[in-house]
């Protein structure tokens, strides 16, 4: 068992959100409790050709907000999503623009493809128009880093700066990882969470090429994404970004600022067993939720809540919840389990982002988000999923998965403030 008396408790003061439900965590949060969902046929190019036409858009969202419109327009969506939603949750936790203690302030933001969409327009315009038409800013906006470098340099953070990058479970790693640097003594305050924006015809086509979309609820796009239900038939792919504000307990306390929840363990961990498969005897998932809950110094009868990778694809559902099963034996049967994803669709790197702020919220509201469009559940699903319509609950831990393209496994677990 590790060591957890000599650690910084770390702790979560401030949340922002940009999500399919909206630009605002209040919007999120407000969508994921009525059971809304938030995927659309896509308006960002025209998809008819292709047999997946739908996605999860963000609806609302004004870039200048947060950003000049000169400096919007040289800088990628994901980097002006993941900027606003760390505006909405420093501004949550309290905090001034400019950071009281930057050496002690770092930044650990997460992407997949980062800023692939202006690496497209520059491609495009070097194809069609020759080298003197390619934007200057097309590489440094287009690099997988831009979204830590915007957020140090908006508040003038100066402490530790990274990127994590690994596929589905970006989000949920870099959340950890940001814990990390607090709990060692790195940082005081960190921002963190993770980012993603690649709605392109490239990105659907290529997912369509694996089989790893839904090509069947074109016309009714609010029921595609099902995750546990026999007629799943894949992901559904999104947008977002989602950001976290954590410090130390002590700094927090110090400031004398609302604390949502805790952050009380992380993990990760490697399949080492597929491209694209997860192992289907799910032992890479296994291994992240108990190193996580060894982290945290909890046994497995603490967990109230688990937050599912829940992706809607047919093997993924499967492999999770025979994982759960194996790892807590009976007390699977205790555990709600669900899916935001059922909502909000798969934004890639912000994913497991967003799904801690759903975490963090049922542990500080009391309401746990539903799975929606769960009709028929799969045999092989037999765990309860939360179906359909949100629930009042009184969660003390939660435990929010996120696995990913190359075995990448990834669990956090999140506690109650007391």
């Amino acid at each position: 068992m590790i060591n957890t008396n000599h650690r910084a408790r770390v702790v979560i003061t401030g949340l922002g959100a940009i999500s399919p439900l909206g630009a605002s965590l209040e919007q999120y949060w407000d969508g994921l409790v009525q059971g809304r969902s938030g995927i659309r046929r896509i308006t960002q190019f025209d998809p008819s050709d292709l047999p997946c036409q739908i996605a999860g858009e963000i609806p609302d969202f004004n870039v200048e907000d947060y950003m000049e419109r000169k400096e919007a327009r040289r800088t990628a969506r994901a980097c002006q999503i993941a900027l606003a939603a760390a505006i909405q949750a420093v501004r949550d936790a309290g905090l001034p623009e400019q950071m009281p203690e930057p050496e002690r302030t770092g930044v650990l933001f997460g992407t997949v493809m980062g800023g692939a969409d202006k690496l497209e327009e520059g491609v495009a315009a070097l194809r069609n128009h020759g080298p003197s038409k390619v934007s200057p800013f097309m590489l440094p906006t287009g690099i997988p880093n831009i979204p830590s470098f915007m957020i140090a340099h908006h508040f003038q953070a100066l402490g530790p700066n990274s990127t994590i990058s690994t596929a589905c479970a970006t989000g949920t790693q870099s959340i950890g990882e940001a814990a990390e640097l607090i709990r060692r003594g790195a940082a005081d305050i960190v921002i963190t969470g993770g980012t993603e924006a690649l709605i392109a015809d490239w990105a659907i086509a290529g997912f369509c090429a694996m089989r790893a979309l839904p090509v069947n609820f074109n016309d009714e796009p609010a029921r595609a994404s099902r995750p546990f239900d026999v007629r799943r038939e894949g992901f559904v792919f999104s947008e977002g970004a989602a950001a976290l504000v954590l410090e130390s307990l002590e700094h927090a306390q110090a400031r004398g600022v609302r604390i949502y929840a805790e952050v009380a363990g992380h993990a990760s961990s490697a399949d080492a067993y597929h491209i694209a498969a997860p192992d289907p005897e799910g032992r890479g998932p296994i291994r992240a939720m108990r190193w996580a809950l060894q982290d945290a110094g909890l046994p497995l009868e603490a967990v109230d809540y688990i937050n599912a990778h829940g992706s809607s694809t047919p093997i993924n559902d499967v492999t999770e919840t025979k994982a759960i099963k194996m790892l807590f034996g009976e007390h699977a049967y205790n555990l709600a389990v669900s899916s935001t994803k059922s909502m909000i669709g798969h934004p890639m790197g912000a994913a497991g982002a967003l799904e801690a702020l759903a975490c963090i919220l049922a542990l500080y509201r009391g309401w746990l988000p539903p799975t929606i469009n769960l009709e028929e559940a799969d045999p092989e699903c037999d765990l309860d999923y939360v179906p359909n319509q949100a629930r009042r609950a009184q969660v003390n831990v939660a435990l929010s998965n996120s696995f990913g393209l190359g075995g990448q496994n990834a669990c956090l677990v999140l506690k109650k403030y007391v």
